[in-house]
């Protein structure tokens, strides 16, 4: 796997090509792969631009010193059922007689391994200030009881896990409408008092999102669209404010129960985040995909990935002069010279915030003369995440019998992952929190403090190693309140040594504005997404990337919304190792 993709940092004043893509993250590698694997283009008219220094967006894969195995600081898992990202990683099978050997589609060979999610009987869970394994509800439930914590739930709620509960109130909501009722009521089912099973399809989903009513009498939201309703809103209603603090808290995500598009947030959480769910990754780090698929593009005569060039703005005014339709000034972060690129058609791989800083008085984005695109580029939530991978000098978690996966708690860490451990040297990667919405600003006062954290030398890792990540280590202050919740949430029993190093990613900073995203409630996403693809029908300007898909936070909604944007837009034929009958979405 080759991750020393060769990266253009300079400029070329007047280049004229035919697909400007802007973004270097998995959309726009993508359309830039697939545009000259299809022969749409050659590789020369077809260019690659991003602000940064590296490839992948917020993919991020990080070896620290003294270890020999990757941490991820920002995507890290797929779903089988995700078809691109699967095949691209793991590529697809021959047709007779070689049925069980699979094709690359790549030039790189990645290793597809499990993402474990750890035993829930040793993994645990700290909710107000009580301490228990993750399978407390399970155990109860199988013994016949009702496991009883510390949140005054209703009646009708006590005793279900986090996720039973979500899936309750979906089950009930989803069963409460007639019209759903009368299509779907087939493909859910109550299997006993606090199981429920969901055989839903995403084009399934796709017919119930926009058509669901919430029909509950004396609500304040009876007879109105699903779809129109804010998640918190929603879950309140159904089991209370402690309900609703009980699931954003035993969640483990904030991001999970904000107040969202209620119609978005019932497949997501019936599907990738529910119990039981299997995820894998990448062995030599998940950023890999992205690298892949840039080598497949760099593979042929005249690509190009120019590094370091920031998007200022695109006009049309100067550009029929060099007979192409638009004229793209850059900025040149290392000369902090501007300069031009002439082309026929944009393509904008971007999420909301790097939109938004972009110049808003252009042709394309003047709100006094469309406020539409406006509209819709805010019709997104921006969530904000960091993450905060900490090395220490051997597992120390193993003495709770833990070894993957990850611990909940309710104090602003919110969450640890169990990483790994070097077999040579015994250090070991824990994630040390995972920070999402209302816990930001907690972490923020932190995370920007001036005095950053001391590394110090460890098993196979010098200080002049440790060294080269000053740039990247939290603050002492950050590292030292999250070493106080890892103490809190493990109890006093366990002993955890200090880190000898961090590195640390806040991905609300600029240009990303966020981790990942969610669609507000009130937006019919049906019609967003296709408009955002191309939002003036006059203009080959496109827009595509995880912010405005139906697989939000997830690499395969960057990829679907690429792919979709390429057959509608560019006319390309879907790529012989896609299923035809794979599920797009809108």
């Amino acid at each position: 796997m080759n991750k020393n993709t060769p990266l253009n940092p300079g400029m070329e004043p007047g280049l004229k090509i035919e697909v400007a893509i802007v973004g270097a993250g998995t959309s726009g590698l993508y359309t830039a792969y697939r545009l000259v694997a299809d022969k749409k283009f050659t590789a020369d008219q077809v260019q690659i631009f991003d602000l940064n220094d590296r490839l992948g967006g917020r993919l991020e894969s990080v070896i620290m010193p003294g270890m020999d195995f990757w941490g991820e600081m920002g995507g890290m898992r797929y779903l089988t059922s995700q078809e691109i990202v699967t095949t691209l990683i793991e590529g697809y099978p021959l047709t007779e007689p070689d049925l069980n050997k699979r094709k690359q589609v790549l030039v790189d060979k990645m290793n597809p391994v499990p993402f474990p999610m750890g035993d829930t009987s040793k993994l645990l869970m700290y909710l107000r200030k009580e301490r228990f394994k993750q399978d407390a509800w399970n155990v109860a439930q199988d013994a016949g009881k009702k496991l009883i914590t510390r949140y005054y739930l209703n009646d009708d709620d006590l005793g279900f896990s986090s996720d039973q509960l979500f899936n309750k109130i979906i089950y009930d909501v989803l069963m409460a409408d007639p019209w759903f009722r009368e299509n779907y009521s087939d493909f859910v089912k109550k299997t006993s008092e606090y199981e429920y099973t969901f055989e839903i399809t995403s084009r399934q989903w796709d017919d119930i999102k926009p058509k669901l009513r919430y029909n509950f009498k004396g609500s304040p939201y009876e007879g109105r669209k699903v779809n129109d309703i804010g998640f918190w809103n929603l879950i309140k209603d159904q089991i209370s404010q402690e309900g609703y603090t009980f699931l954003a808290n035993a969640g483990g995500y904030y991001s999970n129960t904000i107040n969202w598009n209620s119609a978005e947030a019932f497949p997501y959480m019936v599907g990738d985040f529910s119990e039981g769910t299997v995820y894998k990754t990448i062995e030599e780090g998940f950023d890999s995909i992205a690298y892949a698929i840039a080598n497949t593009y760099m593979d042929n005569p005249g690509a190009c990935i120019w590094s370091e060039n920031k998007l200022i703005t695109f006009t049309k005014e100067h550009a029929f002069k060099h007979s192409h339709k638009y004229q793209l000034t850059f900025l040149n972060i290392t000369t902090n010279e501007e300069w031009h690129v002439y082309a026929n058609t944009i393509v904008l791989a971007m999420p909301r915030r790097s939109l938004e800083l972009l110049d808003q008085e252009n042709f394309f984005f003047n709100v006094n003369e469309d406020s539409t695109l406006n509209n819709n580029i805010r019709s997104v939530i921006m969530e904000p995440a960091f993450k905060i991978l900490m090395g220490f000098p051997h597992p120390w978690w193993k003495k709770l019998g833990i070894d993957s996966g990850h611990s909940i708690t309710d104090l602003p860490m919110r969450q640890c992952y169990y990483f790994g451990t070097d077999t040579h040297t015994d250090n070991s990667m824990l994630l040390g929190s995972y920070g999402d919405m209302e816990t930001e600003t907690f972490w923020k006062a932190l995370s920007d403090d001036k005095i950053l954290f001391k590394v110090k030398a460890s098993n196979s890792a010098s200080l002049k190693e440790l060294h080269e990540l000053d740039s990247v280590q939290a603050s002492q202050m950050m590292v030292n309140e999250v070493m106080n919740q890892l103490r809190e949430l493990h109890g006093p029993d366990v002993e955890i040594p200090d880190p000898y190093v961090t590195y640390f990613r806040d991905w609300s900073d600029d240009p990303f504005g966020a981790g990942y995203h969610a669609w507000k409630a009130g937006y019919e996403v049906k019609n967003v997404m296709p408009y955002m693809r191309q939002p003036k029908p006059t203009e080959q300007i496109h827009i595509c990337g995880e912010a405005y898909s139906d697989q939000q936070g997830w690499v395969e909604g960057a990829l679907c919304e690429a792919e979709k944007m390429l057959e509608t837009h560019f006319g390309l034929e879907r790529p012989e190792w896609l299923d035809p009958a794979y599920y797009l979405g809108w």
